[in-house]
């Protein structure tokens, strides 16, 4: 005789899935390739079911992301979330599937009365440690429609002043600067200095996003050492470099750009080139992959952080599900929320304390789109008529005689 369960589900059907890029106010930060443009492109992601619940996810934006968001559609609609290898089968891009994956599971647990970190195996945590995303950064930019009193922070005393803001509004313990952007030895001294102002509790981090040679890697490292730096990210471009840096340093070197797919892992765990891989749910193709990433980490000895880049709450949402359900999670995860100036989900659900933030509770992702400024950010992309990112094309046509070489120093 087959068994039933009195309280079982009829399926659930995907009915319609939305795809809608759009654009957020982004502050002049810089980095090793310029200066970022003024608005971060995004995708997000809406399925609708037909029992009336919608699922969100979030991408990374541009022209290529939309076209194969839109291209997926024929295979989404009429699945159900809870079937996600058979979407995964027809939807093999991890980019394309990431954001599909997370609305899946955000409809999944509502339909369930549960929070995301349930469905990934549990949350080990109820808080998330954070770490601070300290950039040096321009003026202005002439055509920001974002709020920005941060000013220039272009010399070592004015990161400090950052630093101790960020500490102050949002309570890191722990600070991450982007480098690459002045000469190797004053993103040195800004770091001594920050050391000295912020006394030896704060941990502090530095990623050049692969922009000095092996030489000049090694020679930043020797002199950072002493400052108890917790780690150092992608100094050098490519696993061989960093392979070689590792070698000759005594500092745990981390990275989320030459280990970024489950194809670089065996050379991951044969050249040893870093000690930490910062996940990203966007990149490696969804939350349960991420899941899957740490426990292989742990089981060859690799430690593992979390990556960050300009998005809304949505995708925040996901990364705090994920890092409550990953017992791996070593560091604390990187942030770039407190630069973003207005969100398009509902509320303030956000808001750190002592660098931490709450696992939500509420059925699914916890969170749900404001619909006016979801509207504002999607006419934002329209009126910039940007569809791809190109910080260094900014930059170049700020200062022309500016040549993105790699590597610089």
């Amino acid at each position: 005789m087959a068994l039933s369960w009195k309280g079982a589900r009829s399926q659930v059907r995907i009915t319609e899935m939305r795809v809608t890029p759009v654009a957020m106010a982004d502050p002049p930060l810089r980095n090793s390739v310029g200066v970022h443009q003024p608005v971060a492109l995004r995708v997000v992601v809406q399925l609708a079911t037909d029992e009336g619940l919608t699922g969100l996810g979030e991408a990374y934006g541009g022209s290529a992301r939309v076209a194969s968001l839109e291209a997926a559609r024929k295979c989404v609609e009429g699945k159900d979330p809870f079937q996600l290898f058979a979407i995964r089968r027809e939807v093999p891009d991890p980019g394309t599937f990431s954001p599909i994956e997370v609305a899946c599971l955000d409809l999944a647990g509502q339909a369930m009365g549960r929070p995301v970190c349930d469905l990934l195996g549990g949350r080990v945590r109820d808080e998330i440690p954070f770490s601070g995303y300290l950039f040096y950064k321009e003026e202005r930019h002439p055509e920001y429609d974002g709020v920005d009193d941060w000013g220039k922070v272009l010399s070592p005393e004015a990161m400090v002043g950052e630093a101790r803001r960020f500490i102050r509004e949002y309570g890191f313990e722990v600070l991450k600067l982007k480098g690459g952007v002045l000469p190797p030895d004053e993103e040195v001294e800004t770091l001594r200095q920050m050391r000295e102002s912020l006394g030896p509790d704060v941990g502090l981090r530095i990623d050049p996003n692969g922009i000095w040679t092996v030489d000049t890697s090694i020679r930043v490292a020797e002199a950072i050492a002493p400052l108890g730096i917790e780690y150092y990210e992608d100094p050098t471009i490519g696993m061989d470099a960093m392979a070689e840096v590792r070698r000759a340093i005594d500092m745990p070197l981390a990275t989320n750009m030459c280990v970024t797919s489950f194809a670089h892992l065996p050379h991951a765990v044969s050249k040893r080139p870093v000690d930490v891989i910062l996940v990203d749910h966007h990149v490696w193709g969804g939350l349960r992959e991420c899941v899957r990433l740490a426990q292989f980490c742990a089981d060859f000895g690799i430690s593992t952080s979390m990556h960050s880049n300009s998005h809304y709450g949505i995708s925040l949402a996901a990364m705090v599900h994920l890092a409550a359900a990953m017992p791996e999670l070593t560091y604390a995860c990187d942030t770039h929320y407190p630069w973003v100036v207005e969100d398009i989900v509902q509320g303030e659900p956000f808001t750190f304390r002592d660098g931490k933030l709450p696992v939500p509770t509420a059925p699914g992702l916890g969170v749900a789109l404001d619909e006016e400024k979801f509207a504002s950010a999607a006419e934002r992309y329209r009126r910039y008529g940007i569809t791809d990112r190109d910080d260094a094309g900014e930059m170049r046509k700020r200062v022309p005689d500016w040549d993105p070489v790699v590597p610089r120093w």
